[in-house]
């Protein structure tokens, strides 16, 4: 299950990309929002992060105009990996190396088609471990001191 959400600047790309998950049958749940509405980013990234944190979902979608203050945000929750990606490349190390659980992408720097390819890639990405074990272990004591 894949937890998504956007703020109103990532509202249409968020819609396309439902469609894309709907079309390969991937489960997920629309977090929000629900239009072009304005809306605070910190709210939505939170919900997605929590969605994750409590294993209901095991990886989240954000979207807002650049991805930057949806991965800032996100990533303040304990166990989140969030990356913000820009190209199949960016997806595919993100995952590869890092295990990242949350995808973040910003509306105004994709395109439709672009965001869907660093989707694709991003889902089709398999965690390598190994040598990069140890480094999210680092991560991982790292939180466990300074996110009390």
């Amino acid at each position: 299950m894949i937890a998504i959400g956007c703020d109103h600047g990532g509202y249409k790309l968020k819609e396309e990309i439902k469609k894309y998950l709907e079309e390969k049958e991937i489960q997920y749940k629309d977090l929000g929002c629900m239009s072009e509405e304005r809306v605070d980013y910190p709210n939505i990234a939170k919900k997605v992060a929590k969605e994750i944190q409590s294993k209901q979902c095991e990886k989240g979608i954000l979207i807002c105009r650049s991805g930057i203050g949806m991965s800032i945000c996100a990533n303040k929750f304990k166990g989140i990996r969030c990356a913000l990606c820009h190209n199949e490349y960016t997806a595919k190390y993100s995952k590869l190396h890092n295990n990242s659980n949350v995808l973040a992408m910003g509306a105004d720097d994709i395109t439709e088609n672009e965001a869907i390819c660093v989707l694709r890639m991003w889902l089709a990405t398999q965690y390598e471990g190994g040598r990069h074990e140890e480094r999210l272990k680092i991560i991982s004591q790292i939180e466990e001191e300074n996110m009390k």
